[in-house]
Order: C-alpha cells, then sequence, then structure tokens
C-alpha cells in the first residue's frame, strides 16, 4: 500500500514525470529510515523481490527516458543525401540508442495502441461486430490522443502527422482533422538556445551586430525551426530570421531507420487485421513510403537549398508574367547551413483573410501551383495554409520552400494530357494515361486495365470531381445516386447494404470475365485487392502533388462550398495548350477542340513535310495513332479555351485583375495571335481559316457556276446541242477529234465543273462549324452590348468584354501599349504569308482529291501549289534552296 500510495500516480497514462518519480523514491526512503519496524515487515522475500523488480524498472525508465544525443548524423542536409543503407551502418555502431528509441515509443504510445486492439479485437472481431462500432465511435477521442502523441514524439512525428493530415485514404477523417492543427501548433524550443546558434551560424559574439531588434520569443514554430522577427543593423529592413532545431537531422535520421524497422511489422499487422495476406511486394511498398516522406524530410534541413528554391521560383514567376504571385525575397548575405533570413512580408493567411479578392488569389494559387508543377518542374510540397498569404498589396505570397519536388519533362506532359482527357470527358484515354504517369506497374498494358473495370469508376470519379463541393457535396450526390438506384424509402444503413452487395456483384462478374472460377475464390474481396496490386500502384510524388492541391482545394471550399479545384486546373490548361509547340501538347489541343489529329493533307505540314508513316514517326510525332479523318473545330469550346487564356493572364498578370490585368490579358492574346515564330492556336487557326475559305469558295463558285439559272441555262444548253448533233445526219461526218473538241467536251465541262465544287461530308461539317462560331459570337457581342451593369468578376471571364469600346480606347491611350501593339506588325505579315500558304496547300489538297482531271494534271497542279506556299511560307532567316 505504501508503494502504491507513492507510485501510482507517478506512472498513470503515458505522462511520465522523472523527477516525480525520484522525489517520490527519496521520500519513500526516508520514511523507511525513520521507522526501523517497516523496514522489518518489508525484507521478506517478496517484499525484496518487489523492490528489485521496482529498481529495474526505475533503472529502465530512466535509461528511456533521459535525454538523447542527436549531435551525429549519417548523412549530410540535401535532396539527395538520404540514404538508409549509410543509416543501417551508422546505427549499427549504436545500438543502444536504436533500442532506447524504440522502447521510447512503445511506452509513450502504449496506452493508445492498447486502447485500439481493445477496441478492434474485443469490442470488434471477437464480439462479431463487422461494422467495428467501438472503434468508429472512438476515433474522434484517440484522434486527439495521436495528436497529443505527435507532438511528444519529435519532429519526425509531427512533419508525419502533418502528411497525414491531408491523407483521408489512409487514416480515418477524425484523425486527419485533428493533425492538421500541427501545421500550426508544433511547440517552440527554448530562445536561448536559438539566439547561441544564431551567433555561430553568423560568426558574431553579439547580434546587435547585425540585428538593431530581434524580438524575444518566436512569431512562428515549426518542426524544422522557428521564426523571428528582426530588424537589419544596417539597412533598417524587417526581416524574418528561420533558426533550425539543434539536432533534428540526427532526430530525423534516428526516428526513419526506426521506422524502417517497424515498417514490415505494422505493414504485417495491419494486413491481418483487415484479412489480407502480406506479400514481400506490401513491405516493400510501404519502406519505400517511409523512404519518399524520409527524402523530403531531409532536403527540409537544408536550408541553403531553401534559399536556392526560393530565389528560383521568384525569378520564374517573374519570367512567366505572374506578377501577383511572390515568395520572400532572401537576404543572400546571411544564409548559412541552419539560419535563413528573409525580407518580413506583411499580410494574412489566405484562409483567415476577408478581403473580397480572396477568391482571385485562390485561383492564382492554382495557377502557380499548376505552372510549378507543368511547367518550372519545382513543386512546393508544403502548402499548408500557414504558408499562403495575402500580401497588404493584393498578391499571393507562398512561404517556406525547403520540401520542393523535382518534376521531369515526361511526367509534366502525362499530367498534361490526363487533365485535357478529364476536361474532354475522354475517359477512355486515362487507362494509357495511367500507365504514364507510373500508376501501374511495368509490364500492365492499356488494354488490362480497361478489362479491369477501371474506365467505368474512373468516370463516376472524375465526373463528381468536376462537379466540385469536396467530399460533403460528393457524398450527397452519391447519397441521391444510391436512392435513385436501390431505392428513395431505404435508410442509409440498407443503402450501405445494398451498395455493398451491388459492388460484391460487379467483382464477381469481374473475376469471371477474367476466367476466374468465382465458386473457388474463398474472398472475392481479397481476390480483387490482389489483382489491384497487380494493376496499380502509387508512385512517390503523388504524396507530395496531392498534397499540395488537397491543401488549395481546402482553402477554395472555406470560400465556396462548391469549389471545383479540376475546373480550375482549365484557364492554366488553356493557356499552356496555346502556347505550347510540343508535339504532345499540340495533339492534346487538337483533341480538346474536336480536331483530328495533325496529320495528312490539308492540315498544316509536319517538321519534314509529310505524315509520319511508321509507328516510330508517329511516336516521335507525339501521336499514337493512325489519324483520324473527318474532324471539326468546335467552335464552343475554342471560345471556352479562350475564356480560360484571358482569366488566367488577368488573374496571374497583376493584382488589378479587371483593369491592368485584363490589359495583359488582351495584349498576351495579340502576341499569341500574331507572333513571328508561330503558334499551336496560330497554327490550328490558319488551317481551320484554310479549310473555311476553301469552303467558302467553292461553296460560292458552286451556286454561280452550278447552282445558278444561268449556269443550269448554260448546261442544258450544252448538253441539248450534243443530243441533237448525235441525233442528226452529221454525226457520222464531222472527224472524232472535231467532235470532241467543239461538241463533246462543251457538254461534259458543267458535269466536270459539279464534280470538282460538289461538298463533301467534310465541306457540310466546315460550313455548319462555321454557323456555329458566327452564332456563338453574334450572342456573346450581344450580351456585351447590353450587359452594361455586369460585374467585373463576370466580364474577366469573356474575351468579348475584354474587347469592348472603352478597353480599346485605354489601351490605345497608353504610349507602352501603342509600342506593343506596333511591335506585332511584322507578326501580322508573317501570320498573311502562313495563311496564304495555308491556302495554297489546301488547294494542293483538293487538287490531289479531284479524280476527275487527268493524273498528270493533277500531279503537276499539286506540286505547282505546294512549292508556292514553301517559297510563300520561308521564313525570313532561312536562306531559299538556289
Amino acid at each position: 500500500d505504501t508503494l502504491s500510495n507513492y507510485g501510482g500516480s507517478s506512472l498513470s497514462g503515458n505522462n511520465i514525470d522523472l523527477n516525480g518519480i525520484t522525489d517520490t523514491v527519496n521520500e519513500l526512503v526516508e520514511k523507511l529510515v525513520q521507522n526501523p519496524q517497516l523496514v522489518g515487515a518489508i525484507l521478506t522475500p517478496w517484499h525484496l523481490s518487489a523492490i528489485a523488480i521496482a529498481g529495474l524498472g526505475n533503472a529502465l525508465l530512466y535509461f528511456i527516458m533521459s535525454p538523447e544525443n542527436f549531435d551525429d548524423a549519417p548523412y549530410e542536409p540535401g535532396t539527395s543525401t538520404y540514404s538508409p543503407e549509410k543509416a543501417a551502418a551508422f546505427y549499427q555502431q549504436r545500438p543502444f540508442q536504436v533500442i532506447k528509441r524504440i522502447l521510447k515509443l512503445a511506452l509513450l504510445t502504449s496506452t493508445f495502441n492498447a486502447g485500439l486492439v481493445f477496441d478492434w479485437l474485443i469490442l470488434g472481431k471477437l464480439l462479431k461486430d463487422e461494422e467495428y462500432t467501438a472503434l468508429k465511435n472512438n476515433e474522434p477521442r484517440r484522434a486527439k490522443v495521436a495528436l497529443g502523441l505527435c507532438t511528444k514524439l519529435g519532429p519526425t512525428f509531427i512533419k508525419l502527422g502533418q502528411a497525414l493530415s491531408i491523407r483521408t485514404d489512409l487514416v480515418p477523417e477524425a484523425y486527419a482533422l485533428e493533425l492538421r492543427q500541427l501545421q500550426d501548433a508544433v511547440p517552440p524550443f527554448d530562445s536561448d538556445e536559438a539566439r547561441e546558434i544564431l551567433k555561430i551560424e553568423l560568426g558574431v559574439r553579439d547580434l546587435s551586430q547585425i540585428f538593431s531588434s530581434l524580438s524575444a520569443e518566436p512569431v512562428a514554430s515549426a518542426s524544422i525551426g522557428q521564426v523571428y522577427k528582426g530588424t537589419l543593423a544596417t539597412t533598417g529592413q524587417e526581416v524574418a530570421v528561420k533558426v533550425q532545431r539543434p539536432g533534428i537531422l540526427a532526430e530525423i535520421a534516428l526516428d526513419l531507420h526506426v521506422l524502417r524497422l517497424l515498417t514490415p511489422i505494422q505493414t504485417t499487422l495491419q494486413n491481418a487485421a483487415n484479412g489480407v495476406k502480406t506479400g514481400a511486394e506490401d513491405i516493400e511498398a510501404a519502406i519505400s513510403l517511409v523512404d519518399e516522406w524520409g527524402r523530403g524530410f531531409v532536403a527540409e534541413t537544408d536550408y541553403r537549398l531553401e534559399a536556392e528554391n526560393t530565389i528560383t521560383f521568384e525569378q520564374a514567376m517573374r519570367n512567366r508574367g505572374l506578377e501577383a504571385v511572390c515568395a520572400p525575397p532572401v537576404v543572400k548575405e546571411l544564409v548559412r547551413d541552419k539560419v535563413l533570413v528573409t525580407e518580413w512580408i506583411e499580410g494574412t493567411r489566405l484562409d483567415l483573410d476577408a478581403s473580397p479578392d480572396v477568391p482571385r488569389l485562390c485561383g492564382v494559387a492554382i495557377n502557380a501551383y499548376l505552372t510549378m508543377l507543368l511547367d518550372t518542374g519545382v513543386l512546393h510540397c508544403d502548402p499548408h495554409p500557414g504558408n499562403l498569404l495575402r500580401t497588404k498589396d493584393g498578391k499571393l505570397c507562398i512561404l517556406d520552400w525547403g520540401m520542393t519536388l523535382a518534376v521531369p519533362p515526361n511526367l509534366q506532359y502525362a499530367l498534361l494530357e490526363l487533365i485535357a482527357h478529364i476536361n474532354v470527358e475522354d475517359y477512355d484515354s486515362i487507362p494509357e494515361d495511367f500507365i504514364n504517369l507510373g500508376f501501374s506497374p511495368e509490364g500492365v498494358t492499356a488494354d488490362r486495365l480497361k478489362q479491369s473495370g477501371i474506365t467505368e469508376g474512373l468516370t463516376f470519379a472524375f465526373r463528381q470531381l468536376s462537379q466540385g463541393g469536396g467530399p460533403k457535396k460528393i457524398q450527397e450526390r452519391v447519397k441521391a445516386e444510391f436512392k435513385d438506384r436501390y431505392g428513395d424509402a431505404l435508410s442509409d444503413e440498407e443503402l450501405r447494404t445494398a451498395a455493398r452487395a451491388d459492388m460484391m456483384e460487379r467483382m464477381e462478374k469481374q473475376l469471371e470475365a477474367e476466367g476466374v472460377d468465382v465458386k473457388g475464390v474463398t474472398n472475392v474481396m481479397e481476390e480483387m485487392s490482389r489483382r489491384n496490386r497487380e494493376l496499380f500502384t502509387l508512385p512517390p510524388y503523388v504524396l507530395y502533388v496531392a498534397r499540395a492541391f488537397s491543401t488549395l482545394e481546402g482553402i477554395g471550399l472555406s470560400i465556396d462550398e462548391n469549389y471545383a479545384i479540376v475546373q480550375e486546373c482549365y484557364p492554366y490548361l488553356a493557356r499552356r495548350l496555346f502556347t505550347d509547340r510540343s508535339p504532345r501538347a499540340k495533339k492534346a489541343l487538337r483533341a480538346m477542340l474536336g480536331l483530328s489529329e495533325e496529320v495528312g493533307a490539308g492540315s498544316n505540314k509536319h517538321e519534314n513535310g509529310d505524315a509520319p508513316t511508321s509507328a516510330l514517326a508517329m511516336v516521335q510525332a507525339g501521336a499514337s495513332a493512325p489519324a483520324k479523318q473527318g474532324g471539326t473545330l468546335s467552335p464552343s469550346k475554342l471560345l471556352e479555351m479562350s475564356d480560360g487564356f484571358a482569366s488566367y493572364t488577368a488573374a496571374t498578370a497583376d493584382v488589378d485583375r479587371d483593369g491592368a490585368g485584363q490589359s495583359a490579358a488582351i495584349l498576351e492574346f495579340a502576341k499569341l495571335l500574331f507572333d513571328e515564330k508561330g503558334s499551336t492556336l496560330q497554327d490550328i487557326l490558319i488551317e481551320e481559316t484554310a479549310r473555311l475559305g476553301d469552303a467558302y469558295t467553292r461553296s460560292a463558285l458552286k451556286a454561280s457556276l452550278v447552282d445558278s439559272a444561268p449556269a443550269k441555262a448554260a448546261a442544258n444548253a450544252l448538253r441539248t446541242q450534243r443530243e441533237l448533233l448525235e441525233s442528226s445526219p452529221l454525226a457520222g461526218i464531222l472527224p472524232k477529234a472535231l467532235k470532241e473538241a467543239i461538241v463533246d467536251r462543251p457538254a461534259e465541262f458543267p458535269d466536270l465543273i459539279e464534280k470538282l465544287l460538289g461538298h463533301s461530308e467534310e465541306d457540310e461539317k466546315i460550313l455548319t462549324t462555321a454557323a456555329e462560331l458566327r452564332d456563338v459570337l453574334s450572342s456573346r457581342l450581344s450580351a456585351s452590348d447590353s450587359g452594361n451593369d455586369e460585374t467585373a468578376a463576370t466580364r474577366i471571364s469573356t474575351p468579348n468584354a475584354a474587347l469592348d469600346s472603352e478597353t480599346i480606347r485605354s489601351l490605345l491611350a497608353d504610349e507602352e501599349t501603342r509600342n506593343l501593339i506596333l511591335g506585332q506588325v511584322p507578326g501580322v505579315a508573317a501570320l498573311g504569308r502562313r495563311l496564304g500558304a495555308g491556302l495554297l496547300r489546301r488547294a494542293a489538297y483538293r487538287t490531289d482529291q479531284a479524280d476527275s482531271l487527268p493524273a498528270d494534271a493533277r500531279k503537276r497542279l499539286a506540286e505547282a501549289n505546294r512549292g508556292l506556299a514553301e517559297a510563300i511560307d520561308m521564313p525570313e532567316d532561312k536562306p531559299a534552296n538556289v
């Protein structure tokens, strides 16, 4: 009783107080010394054994909870320095350090783990509760405990918790919501220690030599370091001073090594809980996930790299005209291994700011991240709300560039194609996109993915995402769909049961379609899970991309409950496809506009002037299959993409979206259209103009030379003349050559003209497209003329609004703008040349199709047209062949 009274409270739960235990033991010894009778009473074998066990336990506890040595790490900071092999060799020489860390993790998490096991095993498995009600009901409470554990376990687990806070596919929603607090609630380390680090790193004895003022306590604290606000002594510039936590790299390295040791055990137990057999590939995938996180964590400890990333991003945005987004300017002379100084940015968190332009900045954020992902190739991987600020002058400022992801060009184009296919709802192409993105192991084909039923599931998922609203709205729509499918009167539980039965039936049919004897499969779910693991894998980069865009979607949903991030990607997609001249981008743009691939006669020539014929040439040209004939331009899609281009440029070029931003959008579109070097959009418009000019000319000539009354009368007269001559005695007298020249040929001429000018199916489509374009433009112009009261937010989304008379007058009144417009004059001349060449190539194509002409004449005429087109389209800097 005496022992329990003194020692029980100190060990309750996981709140272990070593000083409290020591005081308790000292007090107990003092009482024993003062009371000899008590000493005699407890000197029995049982009591001595208990004292010995308690002593050993206390010694073990001291060993586990004593401060750890984080002076040395197995590798240096950096993006490519993380090495599990070096860590294994390093800690093989320090086994007690590893054992101590494992025991500490086990001790601190013991109560939490025991509770989970009790809920799952006792209340769920043994009591046959298939819904695991107790486990689900306790999630909110246990999630709060998990939040506290992450803080106690140190920076690595704080980072891990932050990463898991957006992975509702890996952890329950309740846990994800709690873990998101780790973005803002990381405990700071001692400021005196931080100041000592500053002195050592900056090489000064007194910080006043560098800073005229420095906040006493950090203004922000993160897992890797903490930030102080200061003022430079030399310039008076206010700065943010980031100081790295002492021993952070060594602590992260140890925890990552321990996680790699424990991951096989955790994976096996998790699969066993789900009734799934664990394979070597499961453990390998889980360890690779730890390694990918590890690479990111280690990279974050390199402050020099963070400074470089910040400077690179800022320059990239300026080069691309994205003036509405920025990063804190780095004070280069004060960058050290453990210290990073940037200019202080006055602003408020984007998700907490009440300014009316926050929705615009959400769009700016999406466009900036798409630019990083698909253009610059360096993605900011830590966009939690605390790192996205609205500055006082209305810009978006992105902080904390410690964790970035390099995105290679092949992956960029694969992502671009995926977004394009989602936008036009071409879900049949997505299995191929999945392979290009690395979502399937090597050896899996697109046909096999389609046979797995993926297209149907993806169609449903992407349509839901396109409608927006986030998980809440998607859940509402899915529930409504289930009610329509299974019955409106069913309860939620009955709906789930019906959906589960339907899913099982679909799985069985899918297995039967693949030749599997369903009756011989004891667990259909397990079999489908195994097959899915064979078909799908999760590339490590997806973690960072998902984290970035999940955060941005969350901010968007906090402003607009119907926010659709897939739709927000559209303006960037339009701009990128309009300006990117790579074969893959051209192919994606043509597909989005409803056009066939740029292969064959009548379209603009390929770089070598011919259509690719071999499979290799098709791949090199960005075409994976022979061209589909008969594709025609979609006017609505062209104008929709033009809207997107204008919206992107206006929103990102300037904080004044409806003034300077709108003007910038017009100028960018003009430069794109009249670019002397050409553009993908220019190529398509020239091609379609040539096709339309050809169709209209042929239509007009047919109307006058074939369908008009004089033309019909002339044709009848010529035919009648031949009929009369053939029935008269002169038919046998005239020489055959003379008869053909003065009678037969003239009589056949109307038929020849009709054949040459006859409308093909392609002509009818082109003329229909022109009529649609005219109607769309007319309705837009009418809306612009009558919509004087429409809001600026509406106006910016439509090109016709940007081109009203007031806007044009204001543009021409600016001298710089006038000079920019005049600078496009050479581009107009070049565009005229290309258009002329396009018309000649179209004429050559028509000549090739004219079977009624003699073969030799047809060949000569076509070659003449192509030669003339080549001469007209010759770039000025390219000498002609002599």
